[in-house]
């Protein structure tokens, strides 16, 4: 008789509620801190925020939330926007991130697609949605967040502040499967109606230890993360999940941010690692220039994505502000990390000129993503970093259909791979 060899690893779901409660256990004395303009950071701990957490996702259940209803954001960075990342998919809810600046009707029609039933606004954003609120016909509640001092809440909605104060706290997580939709983004700038990409709790845990690893972004406890990048897009490149899972502090850009803001944020709190497309970091440098009191050598990482950093802009930071830039590539359909830019060990030695040249790339594939570049005529194309094609990729947090979109079927392949339409070569 032969003893059973397969199957002996514990089935441990891969699931959310172990980042907050982790943290909460962990890293209770960390900090979460959002700017408010005309005040400063609004400070708080790990343990608060869970508590807050908890609280409203006792308030959201009381508003007849129930597994796999959709809660909407439609909010700036901050620490309550963080707070819904987590009631809702803990709470066995969907996370759905709405994109403040597109059309007034994308917003009608993503809301109405995704069948959202709760939405939480920023106060700031409310003239967005006043005007087509009676046209967003699944939402049965409006909740409104103050993110400035003088913000008001607008009649028939419900004050978010009151409602954590007077709501009982959801003690315990329910059980959920690793398979179960944590969140969703809907994607812009395609043809026709935005589509939806929805991520599993299994792929935003992945996510974001692949985000921990020290060849990727190396997310760790005593990073201190200014975020910029928008929480409603691409889960802010999931890096706000990544910050609870290792208990990092975590400050929140708030309102409408300006580059002075991010300056004067990094230099006084000693970030250490902030992302943002290349047109923030050219007014920054302006900035610097102009005031060069600012120190934002704390930096260790800056992400860069959306578009390519110029050459001459990755040089400047590296040698004159000691704020290494870092190129990635992903999409939200990747949830969204694809690819990071590092230099391997082997290529140190290599000249300057040799090195940015590689840097101004857009890097190599992450750990757990599988890439592949194929032609016209659908033939694999050798990495020889001349051969072109499109890029199409797999893997744990990739989607494998839009939702709800079957005409979109052509976006993956017969043998599983999702086809990016970007096109590219890789180096060997």
């Amino acid at each position: 008789m032969t003893a059973q060899l397969d199957n002996l690893m514990m089935n441990y779901p891969l699931t959310l509620p172990h980042f907050i409660e982790r943290t909460r256990r962990v890293f209770a004395k960390k900090t979460v801190a959002t700017r408010v303009p005309g005040v400063g950071l609004e400070r708080m701990d790990y343990a608060r925020w869970a508590e807050r957490t908890q609280r409203l996702a006792g308030a959201l259940k009381a508003l007849g939330v129930r597994k796999g209803d959709r809660v909407g954001t439609f909010a700036w960075n901050s620490h309550r926007h963080l707070e819904v990342y987590f009631a809702a998919p803990c709470m066995g809810a969907v996370l759905h991130t709405v994109n403040i600046r597109l059309s007034a009707d994308d917003i009608t029609y993503i809301v109405n697609h995704a069948g959202d039933k709760i939405l939480i606004v920023d106060a700031s954003c409310w003239p967005t949605l006043e005007p087509i609120r009676k046209r967003l016909t699944t939402v049965e509640h409006v909740i409104v967040m103050k993110d400035t001092p003088s913000a008001q809440v607008p009649a028939g909605a419900l004050e978010y502040e009151k409602l954590l104060a007077d709501a009982r706290p959801m003690e315990s997580w329910p059980t959920l499967s690793e398979t179960d939709a944590a969140g969703m983004c809907y994607t812009s700038g395609t043809t026709g109606h935005p589509k939806g990409a929805v991520y599993t709790h299994r792929a935003i845990f992945l996510h974001s230890m692949a985000s921990s690893m020290t060849d990727l972004l190396g997310i760790h406890e005593r990073d201190v993360i200014l975020h910029i990048v928008p929480m409603f897009h691409a889960n802010a490149w999931c890096v706000p999940f990544a910050g609870v899972l290792n208990g990092a502090t975590q400050i929140f850009g708030g309102p409408n941010p300006q580059p002075r803001d991010i300056i004067e944020i990094v230099h006084n709190e000693r970030v250490t690692l902030v992302g943002a497309v290349p047109t923030v970091w050219i007014a920054i440098d302006a900035i610097l220039e102009a005031e060069p009191r600012w120190d934002i050598s704390s930096i260790r990482c800056i992400p860069i994505g959306g578009s390519a950093a110029p050459r001459t802009l990755i040089e400047k930071f590296d040698k004159k502000y000691g704020a290494p830039m870092l190129h990635a590539w992903g999409m939200t359909e990747m949830t969204p990390l694809g690819t990071v830019c590092r230099l391997k060990s082997y290529m140190d030695a290599l000249p300057d000129d040799e090195r940015y040249a590689i840097r101004a790339k857009q890097g190599y594939v992450a750990g757990g993503v599988d890439m592949r570049i194929v032609n016209d005529e659908g033939v694999e194309q050798p990495w020889d970093g001349k051969s072109v094609g499109e890029i199409q990729v797999r893997g744990p947090w990739v989607i494998r259909s839009y939702y709800d979109n079957p005409e979109s079927a052509d976006r993956f392949t017969a043998d599983g791979w999702f086809r990016t339409g970007d096109v590219a070569s890789i180096d060997p």
